[in-house]
């Protein structure tokens, strides 16, 4: 099978790889129906996250089940499914408190010895404790398989700096950055109640799907100046919620000091500057609270994917090219010089 794999920065390739194949009896094989590349596979593209020479790379698919093992008893051939970023076997104690990403015998794909997820297949360690089962008919609507596509990874992390963030109904709350998990984290807001939304961003094609998610209000400056801007549209106190999707030293000391004094910050953007946007006494003085981290993706996906279905909230938007499988190298230059929000990948 033809699976992508990265030798270095900026160096990726589509190659041949061993079919993915049943290895142990609580396993499923996946064909990928539908992939996608990532802001955070961006960091072992740019040489930040370091990789192996030949390592697969991508987390976010969904796909047919192609084959189960001799444990697996909810799923079969044929099922059309989702996957989290991170399989878990679905029954340690912290898979039972809904953390996955702390599931003891849980991996993320792409990690050494794992298939990635921008494959032709996927070999799924504990199919029944990490797939989510979709509607059969979902498969003949692209549209909808693009939205339930962004529930692999970054509707579900949206979600989650939502939620770590304490977003409710009649909030006010800021998102710092607008890749696609903060996008993402805009309609997460919007379908939790918040009353204003203000969006930080400067690329204005996605401020647009911003405003689209539900954002009242953009602030496209940034540092001090994107500070003073959210104090003046809060009248000086800042936002209840506040949700960091970028992972810089400058976004997460942007988002602590627009946080009202005794809200929250949502943090879910990969950590790549440090911690010293963290300043403790500021939070202390302030009762900021500071929650977040890896989003429990298969946690959420059972509630997001009804609204997915219902119509409440549509994601799709936030893919805004596609590629086939050849074209993946294609994919993964367009985000890193942003002239793609986000690549879905088609096979």
């Amino acid at each position: 099978m033809r699976a992508t794999v990265i030798h270095g920065p900026h160096d990726i390739r589509i190659e041949e790889v061993p079919d993915a194949a049943i290895q142990k009896p609580t396993d499923a094989v996946v064909r990928t129906v539908l992939a996608c590349i990532c802001g955070s596979d961006l960091w072992a593209y740019r040489g930040v996250s370091a990789r192996e020479p030949g390592q697969r790379i991508g987390h976010e698919f969904l796909g047919v089940v192609e084959a189960v093992g001799s444990e697996v008893r909810g799923f079969r051939p044929g099922d059309l499914v989702v996957a989290p970023f991170v399989w878990s076997d679905g029954v340690c104690e912290f898979c039972v408190e809904g953390l996955q990403t702390s599931c003891p015998h849980g991996g993320f794909w792409g990690s050494p010895g794992s298939d990635g997820g921008q494959g032709e297949a996927v070999r799924v360690p504990f199919a029944d404790g990490t797939l989510v089962q979709l509607p059969q008919e979902a498969a003949a609507d692209q549209h909808l398989l693009t939205a339930l596509l962004a529930l692999s990874d970054v509707m579900a992390t949206g979600h989650h700096a939502a939620v770590a963030a304490g977003v409710g109904p009649g909030s006010t709350v800021a998102v710092v950055g607008d890749g696609a998990v903060g996008l993402c984290g805009v309609l997460a807001a919007r379908r939790l109640g918040a009353d204003r939304i203000i969006a930080l961003g400067r690329h204005e094609s996605r401020t647009a799907i911003a405003r689209t998610f539900g954002a009242t209000d953009i602030v496209a400056e940034r540092g001090e100046a994107a500070v003073a801007a959210v104090q003046e549209l809060t009248g000086g106190v800042g936002a209840h919620a506040v949700l960091e999707a970028v992972g810089t030293e400058e976004s997460m000391r942007t988002a602590i000091s627009i946080t009202r004094d005794g809200g929250a910050v949502g943090y879910v953007g990969v950590p790549h500057g440090g911690s010293a946007g963290v300043d403790i006494g500021q939070m202390f003085d302030r009762n900021v609270a500071l929650r977040g981290g890896v989003a429990p993706a298969r946690a959420y996906i059972p509630e997001l994917l009804a609204d997915v279905l219902n119509g409440t909230i549509d994601p799709s938007p936030v893919f805004d090219a596609t590629v086939g499988l050849d074209g993946v190298p294609i994919g993964y230059k367009s985000m890193d010089e942003r002239t793609a929000l986000k690549v879905k990948i088609t096979f």
